[in-house]
C-alpha cells in the first residue's frame, strides 16, 4: 500500500487552512515542517500538544517532523552545542506528536569535510535513537549529500541513517534520475514528490517533469509512503526553509489551489499506473 503524507505548510501557514487541505484532499498524514509561521523546530510543548490534539481530532497524524536539522554551514560560526541541544529539541517533539521520524540534511559548506559530517550524523543518529527516533536524510542541493554517490557515502560512513529520496533535488543538483533512482532505491525509506524539468529548473506537478514520479511509483514495494512536496508557489515561510530560487512553470490563484494539484497529479498517476484509492491507501 502507498499512504499519502504532505507538507501541508505549503496549502497554508495556520493549522486550520493546513487541517482543511489534508482532509478535503484524504490524506492522512503531514510532514509537520511550520505553524502560523513558526518552524517545527521551536514549538514550545504547549504549542506543540495543542497541534497534536487539533490534529488528532481531524484523523490526523504526524508523518515525520520535516525539521531544518543539518541545514547548517559547516564553517566558522558552526556550534556542534547548538546543532545537538536542536536534535534534543526535535526528539522531545516526537514524543509529543507520537511519530519516530525527523526529517535532517547534511549540511552546507562541507566540501572536503566529509571526515566531520560523518562524525556529527553519527553522533545525531545515536542521541536521536536513545529517544527511539529515526533519522531521514534528504538529498539536497549543496549540501554534502546532494548527489547519489555522497549519498551512498553517508549509508556507508553513518550506520542507522536512513535515507529520503526526492527526485526534483536530484535534479536541481545536475543528476538525471535514470542515474539516482538505480542506485538509492535500494537504500530509500519514504519519498517526497516534486518533480522539476531538468532543462528550466521550473518545478511542476508529479509527472509534468523529468524526475520520472511514474517509474518511483511501479517500483516502490508494498508498503511505502510518498510525502507531497508541491513547491508550486511561493508559501508563507519559505524563505526560512530554502535559500534557493523558486522557479514555477504554472500559475495558481492561491497556495490551496496549488497544494491541490500537487495532490491531484499524484493521484492521477497512481491511478494511470494500475493503483486504485482502498481503506487509507492506495493498492494494486
Amino acid at each position: 500500500m502507498i499512504r499519502l503524507s504532505a507538507f501541508s505548510d505549503e496549502a497554508s501557514s495556520s493549522l486550520d487552512g493546513q487541517i482543511e487541505a489534508l482532509k478535503r484532499n484524504g490524506i492522512p498524514f503531514t510532514e509537520l515542517r511550520g505553524v502560523d509561521g513558526v518552524n517545527v523546530a521551536d514549538l514550545t510543548d504547549g504549542a506543540a500538544e495543542k497541534i497534536r490534539e487539533k490534529l488528532k481530532e481531524n484523523g490526523i497524524s504526524v508523518w515525520s517532523l520535516g525539521s531544518p536539522y543539518g541545514k547548517l554551514r559547516l564553517d566558522d560560526g558552526f556550534s556542534e552545542e547548538k546543532l545537538f541541544h536542536q536534535l534534543d529539541r526535535l526528539c522531545r517533539l516526537c514524543r509529543i506528536f507520537g511519530c519516530d521520524k525527523i526529517r535532517v540534511f547534511s549540511f552546507y559548506n562541507a566540501g572536503g569535510k566529509a571526515d566531520t559530517v560523518f562524525r556529527l550524523l553519527r553522533k545525531s543518529v545515536k542521541l536521536a535513537a536513545e529517544y527511539g527516533v529515526g533519522l531521514y536524510h534528504e538529498n539536497e542541493k549543496d549540501i554534502y549529500g546532494e548527489k547519489c554517490e555522497q549519498v551512498l557515502e553517508l549509508k556507508e560512513n553513518v550506520p542507522g541513517l536512513k535515507f529520503v529520496y526526492d527526485p526534483a533535488n536530484y535534479l536541481q543538483a545536475g543528476q538525471s534520475a535514470d542515474i539516482t533512482l538505480p542506485a538509492v532505491f535500494g537504500i530509500t525509506s519514504y519519498f517526497h514528490i516534486k518533480d522539476v524539468i531538468a532543462e528550466t529548473g521550473q518545478l511542476v506537478p508529479a509527472g509534468h517533469g523529468d524526475g520520472h514520479i511514474g517509474d518511483i511509483i511501479n517500483k516502490v514495494g508494498s508498503d511505502t509512503v510518498f510525502t507531497i512536496e508541491p513547491h508550486l508557489a511561493v508559501f508563507d515561510g519559505y524563505a526560512q526553509i530554502d535559500g534557493h530560487e523558486m522557479k514555477n512553470k504554472y500559475r495558481y490563484k492561491n497556495n490551496g489551489e496549488a497544494f491541490d494539484a500537487a495532490v491531484g497529479a499524484l493521484k492521477t498517476l497512481l491511478e494511470e499506473n494500475g493503483y486504485r484509492y482502498e481503506n487509507g491507501g492506495y493498492v494494486k
